[in-house]
């Protein structure tokens, strides 16, 4: 038997990836669902995030809904509806480390709450609160791109001009482009500390070596 307590029990799910991997276009499947289900949903966006509409959120792929952007995680809190069951985040990697406890206070109020943004910066670092948010959740999905220069699985985002240093750097295709493991150039081997220490040799006579 459903109890009213488990009705009420809130959650955290999050779809990360790079660029071009679906992962707003998934958020907007998985909101559209809960319409269809006639659950009150609230959508949220940062405002710095205007490449395809000031407030609504669009996939790469001109998928689209209607949001709310905000300045900041707290404004979330402040635009929240009482009768409001489902809240979604996009781009969340763009806000500050204030969003750990706003999204924390949601899923105590028992709402569920999906969240999307990508995992790794043109650094191949970890973006903004991901990590935290990636240990909080109850729920992750990583997602793939396809990478422009061999076709296979992308899970990086490349930026293509490195003269611009900022972590945040909001672009499309103009700046960025999907690459797999391989193709992406920007791992510095000549500062890694771990090239001080060398494997030990392993030395097997010809005696010893399996018949």
């Amino acid at each position: 038997m459903v109890t009213g307590a488990h009705l009420l029990a809130g959650s955290i799910e999050v779809i990360c990836g790079p660029m071009f991997s679906g992962k707003t276009e998934e958020l907007i499947r998985r909101v559209k669902r809960a319409q269809i289900a006639r659950q009150k949903i609230q959508i949220f966006k940062p405002a710095v995030d205007d490449r395809y509409h000031e407030s609504d959120i669009v996939s790469h792929s001109s998928f689209s809904i209607q949001a709310v952007a905000v300045k900041g995680p707290v404004d979330i809190l402040k635009n929240l509806l009482d009768s409001t069951r489902i809240v979604a985040v996009d781009e969340v990697q763009f806000f500050d480390e204030t969003i750990l406890k706003v999204i924390s206070k949601l899923a105590r109020r028992g709402i569920r709450v999906i969240c999307a943004g990508l995992d790794q910066d043109y650094r191949g670092m970890p973006f903004g609160p991901i990590p935290e948010l990636l240990a909080m959740a109850d729920k992750v999905d990583k997602v793939q791109a396809v990478c422009t220069v061999c076709g296979l699985p992308a899970t990086k985002t490349f930026r293509k001009d490195n003269s611009h240093k900022d972590q945040v750097l909001v672009g499309e295709m103009d700046l960025y482009e999907a690459r797999c493991r391989m193709h992406c150039d920007y791992y510095d081997e000549a500062s890694d500390d771990m090239l001080a220490f060398s494997l030990p040799e392993t030395n097997v006579s010809a005696t010893n070596a399996p018949v």
